[in-house]
């Protein structure tokens, strides 16, 4: 009687995560941020007065394993980003124009470096979600 009970058992055991299972299946896939931090400050351009950016930002994918592999070659993203800004000078980060320039410079850095790494991009869009600079 207790075999009949345990095998009654693992079967309601396996149906319900069957069931879950399929209902992920059906599910779209859900947008996730990842936000880098701490953010991003250093300098940029050149010349003998010093200047700074504080960049706060946000990559958005889809999918929680896109997430878990855009948070592994976190390092690998942050350093392509700091040596893009360290390339800016005034002309470059004045103006919404040219700020948008900027992030969109940035995203496809963010996806060319994860298709080296990953083989696709993964990354869909980079938000500034704060850019501070003092000239």
């Amino acid at each position: 009687m207790k075999a009949v009970a345990a095998v009654l058992l693992s079967f309601c055991l396996a149906f319900t995560a069957w069931a879950n299972e399929e209902k992920k299946e059906g599910e779209a896939p859900k947008t996730e941020f990842y936000n880098l931090t701490p953010a991003l400050v250093g300098n940029y351009g050149s010349g003998p007065k010093l200047k700074y950016y504080k960049a706060d930002i946000a990559l958005m994918m889809t999918g929680k394993e896109a997430k878990d592999k855009v948070e592994f070659h976190e390092p690998l993203i942050r350093n392509q980003l700091v040596m893009l800004f360290a390339q800016q000078t005034d002309e470059t980060l004045a103006g919404v124009e040219a700020r948008e320039k900027l992030r969109q410079e940035a995203l496809k850095q963010v996806q060319n470096v994860l298709t080296q790494e990953e083989g696709k991009p993964l990354v869909e869009d980079l938000l500034f979600n704060n850019l501070i600079i003092q000239p």
